[in-house]
């Protein structure tokens, strides 16, 4: 079957829906990068051979990668709590 093209191509009315709808893909993205952090941490651990400075590089971008990853998914959770407590809708 063909995809149904929606009745109307302006469904967007404000920035809010907007953002609803990329949030699928920004969290697909940041699971990745954070994949790739991790893998390319990994790797620089792995080939330290011993040197406390390659060693500390690596295990920072593995801090970074899930440091970042947590606050693109906690602040989801912010903005929900924000929309039950001021009863506003953001996302």
């Amino acid at each position: 079957m063909d995809a149904k093209l929606p009745d109307d191509p302006l469904r967007f009315t404000n920035l809010g829906e907007v953002i609803t709808s990329l949030l699928g893909y920004v969290y697909t993205f940041a699971g990745i990068a954070m994949l790739l952090m991790i893998i390319a941490g990994g790797f620089e651990l792995m080939t330290a051979a011993g040197d406390q400075a390659k060693s500390k590089g690596g295990y920072g971008k593995i801090k970074a990668g899930v440091v970042g990853f947590l606050i693109v998914f906690v602040s989801y959770f912010v903005a929900q709590l924000i929309e039950k407590v001021l009863g506003v809708t953001i996302l």
